[in-house]
């Protein structure tokens, strides 16, 4: 028998152990030999936890993230909204607020532009009459002239315009064609080409389970996921069908040093995509 921790896996289901588990006591885990002890069914017989289905064309974050251009959308969606508010329940008060961010976000940020050539200009003034050169022909530069001025707003533009967008997109009226109008559609990312993507995977011993290193190689947004396939002497059988990286295999390590395989290839849907992974070995039991 061996102690129960948080993260023990049951391997009659790949999950961890739950309540009703056969070989689960007050006192910890049952092992081959124990009273009691029920065997796993055999590594065919998994089931796959399958992810939630999601969109396969993911999307980038939709606010940009230069200045200028974050400048430029408020605005875009200052113009546009106006046709859609009633359509989206989005209140006057809303459509107010939002344009004052708008326009206050636009003022700072043309005034920093201004600051900052203004800084360029007078630098190279201060320059040349200290050390002496020839001087542009426009001589001195001016005091900057900034635009007309406009009302402050409190801080968090970015926070009050994601809260406000996300209050649209949850909207039953809602569609990518409005965003796209207003804005606030990200681009579509390119997913990865799923005819050749492959696992990366490893595997060390650790105590009395061999731990297996897996990740989504940063396309978890197109792949449900890892079949992981193990060859313990008699060829290869699916071992678990994986929803979250790494893996706990804790089936019984043998009394006798015994080499076991491991494979794995990403699935979608109910299909094997890409190739295999590269085989590692790894020797166990002893």
């Amino acid at each position: 028998m061996k102690p129960l921790f948080w993260d023990s896996v049951d391997p009659a289901t790949g999950q961890p152990y739950t309540w009703d588990s056969p070989n689960l006591t007050w006192s910890g885990i049952l092992e081959p030999g124990d009273p009691g002890y029920t065997p796993p069914p055999p590594s065919s017989t998994v089931q796959p936890t399958l992810k939630p289905k999601r969109n396969r064309m993911a999307k980038s974050d939709y606010i940009a993230q230069n200045d200028d251009l974050f400048a430029a959308q408020l605005q875009t969606f200052k113009t546009g909204i106006g046709a859609y508010a009633t359509t989206l329940g989005v209140t006057p008060a809303q459509v107010t607020a939002q344009a004052a961010d708008a326009d206050y976000f636009g003022y700072i940020v043309a005034c920093q532009g201004i600051m900052q050539g203004g800084a360029q200009q007078f630098t190279a003034w201060k320059n040349l009459l200290r050390e002496g050169g020839t001087p542009l022909p426009a001589g001195a530069p001016l005091a900057p002239v900034f635009p007309t001025a406009v009302a402050a707003v409190a801080l968090g533009v970015e926070v009050r315009f994601r809260a406000l967008v996300k209050a649209i997109k949850a909207h039953p009226n809602y569609n990518d064609a409005i965003g796209q109008t207003l804005g606030i559609e990200g681009p579509q990312q390119t997913g990865p080409d799923l005819s050749i993507i492959q696992p990366i995977i490893d595997a060390i011993l650790s105590g009395n389970a061999v731990q297996i290193g897996w990740g989504w190689g940063g396309n978890s947004a197109f792949l449900d996921m890892l079949e992981l396939q193990v060859d313990r002497g008699s060829g290869w059988s699916v071992l678990a069908f994986d929803t979250t990286p790494n893996y706990t295999d804790t089936t019984p390590l043998p009394a006798v040093p015994t080499k076991w395989k491991y494979r794995a290839i990403y699935r979608v849907g109910d299909h094997q995509v890409g190739v295999w992974s590269n085989t590692v070995e790894i020797t166990v039991g002893g």
